[in-house]
């Protein structure tokens, strides 16, 4: 307490622009990770944070001398069971932060086929009558090498034979979710992390946890069918939309592919006029 009796003592205080910086940086980080953190089990972990820190500065000013030896001793080892424990909402707050718009200057250029969205869009449409149950992923900005490379590599055009192919019951490649990256299939049987959030739907299945769960870390975008249902959903962001159309897949698919592509064309006339 001596530092806040130090700071109450001066007569005056000279505030810059720099410091209005660092407070508004400081907040709007604390913002941000008060928004990724909403309504995950990261919650009761901050509380219990907070709680510490409290009972820390309580325990100088009532000298509790072996409650502060108790907790300063502790702090270290918390540190990394909260690293242990919490990767996944680590991996997605980097993540989230790596898609600022500063960080899409350097997106790379990827000018999608128009065939390739009708590819998937007659492949989802038929699985989805035929009730066979699928999950293909668009790889966007953030790369998805560390799923690709735990799945069978393919490397193969886009088409709708292959993608039915694959993802027929008998087929040794069926569980698992497909990868395309640029304008082919990467990789297929790639396993993905399960989302965590507890406000979940109870009748949603591995499929659609999984497209949550990935899209909750990264930009990418998912298409799943189910086979309970024979519906189609289409996951971005974190967000599930159910019960989506061909007609409405198709655009869905044209507006982000589009997204992409001026995001790239404003990436080539900043080069261009550097």
């Amino acid at each position: 307490m001596d530092w806040v009796t130090e700071l109450l003592r001066r007569p005056s205080l000279a505030v810059e622009w720099w410091d209005v910086i660092d407070i508004a940086i400081v907040s709007f980080l604390i913002y941000e990770l008060l928004l990724l953190i909403r309504g995950t089990r990261a919650v009761q972990m901050a509380l219990s944070g907070g709680f510490l820190i409290a009972l820390y500065f309580l325990s100088r000013w009532l000298h509790l001398e072996t409650v502060n030896w108790l907790i300063r001793n502790l702090a270290g080892y918390v540190v990394f069971a909260v690293i242990v424990l919490f990767q996944a909402d680590i991996r997605r707050a980097l993540a989230h932060f790596g898609r600022a718009p500063f960080f899409r200057y350097f997106a790379r250029s990827l000018d999608g086929d128009e065939d390739i969205v009708e590819e998937l869009v007659v492949a989802a449409t038929t699985l989805a009558a035929r009730r066979i149950g699928a999950i293909i992923v668009l790889e966007r900005d953030i790369g998805l090498r560390n799923y690709i490379e735990g799945g069978i590599p393919l490397d193969a055009t886009v088409t709708y034979d292959l993608l039915a192919s694959i993802f027929q019951p008998g087929s040794p490649l069926h569980d698992g979710a497909v990868i395309i990256q640029g304008e082919r299939i990467a990789a297929a049987a790639c396993f993905l992390p399960l989302s965590v959030n507890p406000r979940l739907s109870k009748d949603l299945g591995t499929r659609h946890r999984a497209a949550l769960g990935l899209t909750e870390e990264n930009d990418s975008v998912a298409i799943v069918v189910s086979e309970e249902t024979g519906s189609i959903s289409l996951v971005s962001g974190g967000d599930l939309e159910r019960g989506v159309s061909g007609d409405r897949l198709r655009a869905s698919l044209r507006a982000l592919r589009g997204q992409r592509r001026s995001s790239a064309e404003r990436g080539h006339a900043r080069d261009a006029f550097v």
